[in-house]
């Protein structure tokens, strides 16, 4: 016979498991109420502000959302006295453009604009920025259209001297001294970071810039990791002496005047051994006792380029004139590339190019799509130079203010072979 319950028995157990779970359901609601009053709300992004703490985060107006068009935003950061700021984009998305001249971020070291840590667009996230003081200014600016959700970026007080696989880079200002990835040469440079030395000379002085070693990703557009030196105090492409990856170190470099920047960036990707580069101060007068003797041959005059079409300008005879080394400096940009559409259109030919590789970049407008880099040119004359869809070809010109490509009667263009690529790389190096 199965075994039955008395009646006590069963009247104690459903007692005790009402106890059970009502202490479980109250747990349960305590639990939850806990979770949602501890539960961070999303925080809401406005442009601009006075930002203060030894930490923080900065994000566009409305990010994630779309960040609204035509505006001027200008955050300042401001840490605790003898610390620097460090800022770290966690997400970047604006409109993507080479020279980012629509849509960018613009980050300066301190609250007056004065040095220029970096402008950037796209969705390329940049290493560690590091302000030489404790003050830091960000300004996001947009035009008509907008293309993106924004930007989101972290920001720190560290020490200024401190070292390490994150930070690097500085002011120098004494007669002579060297610079460094960070980990030389103990091992391979860290992924994302980026670096920024100002040399400071005399104002009766230049600055030369040595490579001892130099081992940076090899890229033929150096799109990925690079060193890039400029004129100045700033980042800025017009004032831009040259752009560096791979691993030959670069000839010497001299500066217009008494500042140099000397910008290091790597992505998030592959690394290398990096650099170890030496500077010293030199008199004024050092390049020109340097240069080769000037000879009596009568210097050639040349005349401006114009860059829209004109009958009188087609009706001049389509011949190539001297060699790519007589054409290279007078060129603003030079790059190899096949043509992959070409339409003609009120006398001109609008070609857009596939880069096979930039010698002279110039302020010529690339687009990138994914490892695939593009360009617009316009041959003013569509039979001067004539070039086929599908072919390979040197390119020299000149850049109009959008970044357009334009080539002349004048200018050189010849089909590209691979015995080219040789003297293109030598010229590449040449300081004209």
């Amino acid at each position: 016979m199965p075994f039955m319950p008395r009646g006590g028995e069963t009247r104690a157990g459903i007692s005790t498991m009402w106890r059970t779970c009502s202490v479980f359901t109250l747990w349960s609601l305590v639990f939850l109420t806990h979770v949602c009053a501890q539960s961070p709300r999303r925080p809401i992004f406005t442009c601009g502000g006075n930002i203060t703490g030894e930490s923080g985060v900065i994000g566009s107006q409305g990010y994630p959302g779309v960040y609204p068009p035509n505006t001027k935003c200008v955050w300042r950061i401001e840490v605790p006295e003898g610390r620097v700021v460090v800022l770290s984009f966690r997400f970047i998305d604006l409109e993507s453009d080479n020279l980012c001249r629509y849509d960018y971020v613009d980050v300066y070291s301190g609250h007056v604009r004065g040095q220029r840590l970096g402008r950037f667009c796209g969705t390329f996230k940049p290493g560690a920025l590091v302000s030489t003081g404790n003050k830091m200014l960000l300004q996001m600016v947009s035009d008509a259209n907008t293309a993106g959700s924004g930007f989101l970026a972290v920001f720190s007080a560290a020490h200024p001297h401190e070292r390490g696989e994150q930070y690097c880079g500085g002011r120098l200002d004494k007669p002579t001294g060297s610079f460094k990835t960070p980990n030389w040469p103990e091992k391979d440079y860290p992924a994302g970071v980026t670096c920024a030395w100002h040399i400071v000379a005399p104002k009766n002085q230049i600055i030369e810039i040595k490579f001892e070693k130099f081992d940076v990703e090899r890229d033929n557009y150096c799109r990925y990791d690079h060193v890039s030196i400029f004129n100045g105090a700033e980042i800025n492409d017009a004032k831009r002496i040259g752009k560096y990856c791979g691993d030959s170190p670069p000839a010497p470099v001299f500066s217009d005047g008494n500042q140099l920047l000397i910008q290091f960036l790597s992505d998030l990707s592959l690394t290398a051994d990096g650099f170890i580069g030496h500077y010293k101060f030199r008199p004024k007068k050092f390049i020109t006792t340097t240069m080769p003797p000037t000879t009596t041959a009568q210097p050639v005059t040349t005349r401006p380029i114009p860059l829209k079409y004109s009958v009188a300008l087609c009706q001049q005879k389509c011949k190539r004139r001297g060699t790519l080394e007589s054409n290279y400096c007078s060129s603003n940009f030079v790059i190899t590339g096949t043509v992959i559409t070409a339409v003609m259109r009120e006398g001109s030919m609008y070609a857009t190019i596939s880069i096979i590789n930039v010698y002279k970049e110039g302020s010529l407008a690339i687009q990138q799509a994914g490892k695939t880099m593009s360009t617009k040119i316009i041959i003013l004359c569509k039979k001067c130079p004539f070039i086929r869809r599908g072919l390979n070809y040197v390119f020299m010109g000149v850049v109009d203010e959008d970044g357009r490509g334009k080539i002349a009667p004048q200018h050189f263009v010849m089909a590209f072979k691979t015995k080219n690529q040789k003297v293109l790389n030598v010229l590449k190096n040449k300081r004209c």
